[in-house]
């Protein structure tokens, strides 16, 4: 695995003995590949305690991407790309979600009201944006800047839920994009080249610009060729699924990048 580098904070949300809302793997790497993982971690800060939720609750999807950090790290490491991960869990404030949405800061995840987020004051609310949710994205922007002007591909790594709402989702990966599908089509025909993936095309989320940050700003908005990459969860959840998931999409990028 390569080096890391955690960014560091001293806001109020946040005591200093605790994690930055940011971590940098690999900053230096030379591949064409940026990463980024918008769900990373479900922590939550110490000031919030769990938001009123169990540990099962925050350990379950609605709190995080199970998986998806440890299939960000293996193919930073098989691309040599630099990966920037959000810290903390996507119910504190969700990093990609435009602050305007309802779901930035939610008050029920998949039918779960979630207490601490009930009520917020204009503060509050300032308080998260600033600690966590405008740290990442000034790191992800400091990353591709500091590339200076190297052709730059983005590529946001999530997972999914094997079913939700009763209803079986087939795709064992999902690969969306906004606007610009040139590179969502060669992902998918590279990655369809082995006959065992179940691929979903702008599946099980599309992309759309209000309910996403990620993509629409750092990628489109910087005319960079971008898409999110969608893993699903029991493919994932052990540390050789991610690996061997990670070898899979490693190889499907090789091939478009030839």
């Amino acid at each position: 695995m390569m080096p890391s580098d955690s960014g560091q904070t001293a806001l109020p949300l946040l005591a200093p003995d605790e994690p930055s809302p940011f971590e940098i793997v690999n900053p230096g790497g030379n591949g064409s590949a940026v990463l980024v993982c918008d769900h990373a971690f479900n922590r939550v800060p110490r000031r919030l305690g769990t938001l009123g939720l169990d540990p099962e609750q925050l350990g379950d999807h609605i709190g995080w991407d199970p998986g998806a950090a440890d299939v960000a790290r293996q193919l930073s490491a098989r691309l040599d790309a630099p990966l920037v991960l959000s810290g903390y869990s996507r119910l504190v404030i969700d990093c990609n979600r435009p602050l305007a949405s309802a779901q930035s800061i939610a008050e029920q995840s998949a039918g779960i009201p979630v207490p601490g987020n009930r009520g917020l004051s204009p503060g509050e609310r300032q308080c998260r944006i600033e600690a966590l949710f405008r740290p990442y994205h000034d790191a992800i922007d400091r990353l591709i800047d500091g590339r200076g002007g190297r052709p730059t591909v983005l590529l946001s790594i999530h997972s999914f839920t094997p079913t939700l709402n009763g209803e079986a989702r087939p795709w064992h990966v999902g690969v969306s994009a906004r606007r610009d599908r040139r590179l969502a089509a060669l992902m998918l025909q590279a990655l369809a080249q082995g006959g065992d993936l179940t691929l979903g095309d702008n599946e099980p989320y599309p992309i759309d610009d209000e309910t996403d940050y990620t993509i629409p700003v750092h990628g489109e908005g910087r005319g960079l060729p971008s898409i999110m990459i969608e893993n699903r969860q029991d493919g994932i959840h052990t540390t050789a699924g991610a690996a061997a998931r990670a070898a899979r999409l490693a190889e499907a990028y090789r091939l478009i990048r030839k």
